[in-house]
């Protein structure tokens, strides 16, 4: 993944046009998790301290091609003022008269914030003319949204058409690292798949079986295989149409994949619900499996053993019940205190390894969870493609 990035270009004295991912949670007007924010800040500080003027895009929530006043950017402009120590100006749309006269004002170091991308239907049509509306604001755009590289959309794909496009210091990252574990993985290397659905990851599932030495099944997806191996799942969440392909998998895949040797099961989908440990062929009706049981955690950390490269995508039960969080935060530990490159692909994994703490003892945290998986998979994420290629 050879991209021109921020560092190839003169950006002294130029109006930038930085596609970021401010796709942040928001409550009573407050943002609830700046995490995707604070992951932007190294190519804002570099451009601004380069001397460039910066027009900041992205998009908040699905407002569905109107405004939403719950979806407005400005939560967004007074937190990253915070944290930048200067003032973002917000605009009130992201394209139009206004919009053009603020920009030509703009002085280095300036920065503006446009209004949310997506409450214009044209952003997820890919329109071009309202992506040649957004590249005239600036000379120079810089994609550093990797959570919607896999979108292609105005703000992220069509603008590029117009401008020169250079990737972010974060996109450089997301390459650097999950380019690593696709093109060139130091053997052995263990893959660990959870969350609740198969389908969304069949793709996924194949590449990864065919590329790592181990792939640790667990999460609601690991019920699905157990159908397909004819044990009983109770009130467990199963998806019946993934079951033939759960099946074909373990036929051809078998050795490869590690399922659950014990699971925690409860009589509700509740923290106080009744719970108890059993072997994946022993849940009865009434019941369901919520987590991973104390051998698979033994089972799986067996596994990860002589791993050099870990790449883990959803969590293996459900983790915001403090009662069904210990397999998922137990594998976190063991991959923070071990020494092989660890890749988490962004989603509920990355905010697990947050709420353990232990985001900083991994290798790389990915900023996009539906972008990572894509690529592990092998697809051509629209976002990259059209990004320059360095010299």
């Amino acid at each position: 993944m050879n991209k021109k990035t921020v560092r190839d270009v003169d950006v002294q004295g130029k109006r930038v046009l930085m596609r970021v991912d401010f796709n942040v949670p928001l409550k009573d007007g407050n943002v609830t998790d700046d995490n995707r924010i604070q992951a932007a800040l190294p190519s804002i500080n570099y451009l601004l301290e380069q001397g460039a003027a910066l027009i900041l895009c992205s998009h908040l929530g699905r407002p569905k091609g109107k405004v939403v006043s719950e979806l407005k950017m400005d939560p967004v402009a007074e937190r990253l003022s915070e944290y930048i120590k200067r003032p973002v100006k917000k605009m009130d749309d992201c394209v139009g008269p206004e919009v053009e006269t603020a920009v030509q004002a703009m002085k280095p170091g300036d920065v503006i914030l446009l209004e949310n991308t997506r409450f214009h239907p044209e952003e997820k049509a890919n329109d071009p003319e309202f992506a040649q509306k957004m590249a005239s604001l600036a000379e120079l755009y810089v994609n550093d949204a990797f959570g919607a590289a896999h979108r292609a959309h105005a703000s992220n794909v069509g603008v590029a058409e117009y401008l020169p496009t250079v990737a972010g210091l974060l996109m450089e990252k997301e390459l650097k690292f999950l380019g690593q574990v696709v093109q060139n993985p130091e053997r052995p290397y263990v893959a660990i798949l959870g969350g609740a659905k198969i389908s969304d990851k069949i793709g996924v599932i194949e590449s990864l079986l065919e590329q790592c030495d181990r792939l640790l099944i667990g999460g609601g997806m690991a019920n699905t295989f157990f159908k397909a191996m004819g044990f009983e799942t109770g009130d467990s969440l199963v998806e019946e149409d993934a079951v033939p392909t759960a099946r074909s998998l373990l036929e051809d895949f078998g050795g490869r994949l590690v399922l659950p040797v014990d699971v925690v099961i409860a009589d509700a989908f509740d923290n106080d619900a009744n719970a108890k440990v059993v072997a994946p062929n022993e849940v009865n009706a009434g019941w369901r499996i919520l987590d991973v049981g104390p051998k698979t955690i033994d089972t799986f950390e067996s596994a990860l053993g002589a791993a050099k490269t870990v790449v883990w995508n959803g969590p293996l039960g459900v983790f915001e019940m403090p009662n069904f969080a210990k397999g998922t935060f137990a594998i976190a530990e063991r991959l923070a205190n071990k020494d092989a490159l660890t890749v988490i692909g962004g989603g509920d994994s990355a905010a697990a390894v947050r709420q353990a703490n232990l985001a900083n003892q991994m290798s790389h945290v990915s900023t996009g969870g539906g972008a990572s998986l894509e690529f592990l998979e092998g697809k051509t994420l629209p976002g990259i493609a059209v990004i320059d290629d360095a010299d």
